[in-house]
């Protein structure tokens, strides 16, 4: 099974080989209803998406009881493959275009993750707070961080993170991460995935609260 890119990297579950391994059959099905994937990326599902997304969790493992929200999810990542690997975390799920979270509504279904639940709105108007957002670039990053402020709960979880974002982007971002620099960790993803695709591409954690 593809699912063996996911096991060399990570200690999962018989449950979790399980809810991995259904995930390309249901995103083909849905991909065909409503587009969340480009038609090429279809063919590197495990890899350009999935492992993609859990870059994040060779980062931070997400305590027990953490609420995070996924903005701009579309189809359903980053937040789907983190749901599947922390059970016990809460993950909202967020996008502006309603049709995409019918997908991701449909796929936690297949795979019974009790702990995703899904909003249809624009990330800026999302009145809960949480303790971690994640997201895959999905605009620059000062518009990005207008969204999210005001957006975290004050009580740390984690040990050695602040509550903040967990955000997937590549390309220079010197320019646009100027402002934030005492804020800001960048984590090359190639550092966990030697992959050709994932050169350029990081996990950048923005620690919420204080000055930039």
């Amino acid at each position: 099974m593809e699912n063996t890119i996911i096991e060399k990297y990570f200690t999962l579950t018989d449950k979790q080989k399980s809810q991995f391994a259904q995930l390309p059959e249901l995103y083909q099905t849905w991909n065909a209803a409503i587009n969340v994937i480009s038609r090429k990326d279809m063919d590197n599902l495990m890899e350009r998406h999935i492992l993609h997304a859990l870059a994040i969790a060779k980062v931070i493992s997400f305590p027990d009881g953490s609420k995070i929200m996924d903005i701009g999810t579309g189809g359903g990542f980053p937040g789907i493959p983190l749901a599947i690997l922390f059970p016990n975390a809460h993950f909202h799920m967020v996008d502006s275009i309603g049709k995409k979270l019918k997908v991701v509504e449909a796929v936690a279904e297949a795979l019974n993750l009790k702990n995703v639940t899904t909003e249809h709105n624009r990330a800026e108007k999302v009145k809960d707070r949480y303790h971690f957002i994640v997201s895959r670039a999905v605009t620059s990053f000062p518009q990005f961080e207008k969204w999210i402020r005001g957006k975290f709960l004050p009580d740390r979880i984690h040990p050695h993170f602040s509550n903040g974002l967990f955000y997937l982007k590549g390309g220079d971002l010197r320019e646009e991460l100027k402002p934030y620099k005492k804020r800001v960790k960048l984590i090359s993803v190639q550092k966990f995935f030697p992959q050709v695709w994932f050169e350029g591409k990081v996990v950048m954690y923005y620690r919420a609260g204080g000055k930039n």
